[in-house]
């Protein structure tokens, strides 16, 4: 354990890991209320096309990294992409689920394509897609720890007014509250932390890691706040417990993460369960 922790590579890992699993679950909380699970599904894709387009404008530009701009892509890719979902939804004349089955097939679709015309393949593409975190630099942790500060300040600094946006339009509107705005900042802070989470967890399951935390803390938490709160524990402890498994065995550290939250929610609703059963 103190050889890991002595690590310089395993340190990065385990900064951006904390950072991502704090953040996940933050947005993922006010997704779930919204009902709108599967949204970090659907922008994940769309950064995949922005993760190719970056590496195309690198090829373009002759840099010695092709990938240097692949994360700045995924960014501006995934903000177009939740803004416009956002945008849509907003206006009511096609069903969320729509845009973004259309969004999810055109991002993988597009990716492919793009990193193709960059001169690259598919296989360049894995690691963005299942996670790639031994690739972590100094450079990323900063950026990384930079756009997590900037979800957690705002998901937890406006959370009674997000709160109330994400659990009835309507009633924020007619108290005043700017509902237009806060959906936009939920939209971008699911956007930037999908990238935040992309090299731990992968575009494919990062919105696991935004979401199954919240279905565990809901089965305890009395509170929206308390069901945040607990959300975000879990989602450090997760990431934080996979990551470290995979310094002593050799697994893929995105996967293994997922597979413990799920683990995590199977037990708790089996010991919810029993606690029904017992207080009866």
């Amino acid at each position: 354990m103190i050889d890991m922790l002595m690590d310089p590579f395993m340190q990065r890992a385990l900064i951006v890991a904390g950072v991502v699993g704090l953040t996940g679950p933050v947005i993922g909380t006010y997704l779930v209320q919204r009902r709108m699970s599967l949204l970090g599904d659907g922008i994940g894709h769309v950064a995949l096309a922005g993760v190719a387009a970056g590496w195309l404008a690198g090829s373009a530009a002759n840099l010695a990294d092709r990938s240097a701009w692949a994360v700045p892509g995924a960014i501006v890719f995934a903000t177009i992409g939740a803004l416009t979902i956002e945008n849509i939804r907003s206006r009511g004349k096609v069903a969320a689920d729509v845009i973004m089955a259309i969004l999810f097939y055109g991002g993988i679709a597009g990716g492919v394509l793009l990193m193709g015309l960059a001169g690259g393949t598919g296989a360049n593409l894995l690691g963005y897609l299942f996670g790639s975190i031994s690739t972590v630099s100094s450079a990323d942790v900063t950026v990384t720890v930079a756009l997590g500060l900037a979800v957690l300040i705002v998901g937890l600094g406006l959370r009674p007014a997000l709160f109330s946006v994400s659990h009835d339009n309507e009633f924020a509107r007619t108290s005043g509250i700017p509902v237009h705005l806060l959906n936009v900042a939920v939209a971008i802070g699911a956007a930037l932390t999908i990238t935040v989470a992309m090299r731990v967890v992968g575009l494919l399951l990062v919105s696991g890691l935004m979401i199954v935390p919240v279905a565990i803390a809901q089965l305890f938490a009395k509170s929206f706040a308390s069901t945040m709160n607990i959300a975000m524990g879990i989602g450090a402890l997760v990431c934080l417990t996979g990551l470290s498994l995979t310094y002593f065995y050799d697994m893929q550290p995105g996967a293994l993460i997922i597979v413990l939250a799920i683990g995590l929610y199977a037990f708790a609703g089996l010991v919810r369960t029993l606690g029904t059963l017992v207080t009866r």
